[in-house]
């Protein structure tokens, strides 16, 4: 009888290898992995909501301005959400007390659709932020023409 039993799990085995066999992934899926790079990563202090009405496209940027630099004032038709990769961003926009924020490297921001605002580098060294926009599709990722913007 042992061997019997030793033949059915042999059998059972083989079988259970050939089953498996057949439900693999084809070899595309099982070749190469993919090389993921994190490329920032920051932190926000409150929730994060995105909504464009499409048809939108995404961009995604790395912006640099060096001390001294600025984006001049603009809006957006979409929203942005970035992150400080190195430097300091100074933000000038009514939402904040005061006019202004100061995000430091790791920081993470979000621009909303319409209100007028701009970025400075006050610092001593170039700021890069690298930056995800959702925009209606075929509008500037940034409005310069103030008119187009909401009144602040």
């Amino acid at each position: 009888m042992r061997r019997v039993r030793g033949r059915r799990s042999a059998v059972a085995a083989v079988a259970l290898v050939a089953t498996a066999a057949f439900c693999l992934p084809s070899d595309a899926a099982t070749g190469p992995a993919p090389r993921i790079v994190e490329v920032a990563r920051g932190t926000q202090t409150g929730p994060v909501k995105v909504a464009v009405d499409g048809p939108l496209q995404v961009d995604f940027r790395t912006i640099t301005i060096p001390p001294g630099g600025g984006t001049g004032k603009h809006c957006h038709h979409g929203q942005l959400v970035g992150v400080v990769k190195a430097g300091t961003l100074t933000h000038y926009a009514p939402l904040y007390p005061g006019g202004v924020h100061v995000y430091r490297t790791g920081d993470s921001l979000t621009e909303g659709k319409g209100y007028v605002h701009e970025g400075r580098n006050e610092g001593t060294t170039p700021l890069v932020l690298w930056a995800t926009y959702v925009t209606p599709k075929g509008k500037p990722l940034a409005e310069t023409d103030l008119s187009r913007c909401d009144a602040p």
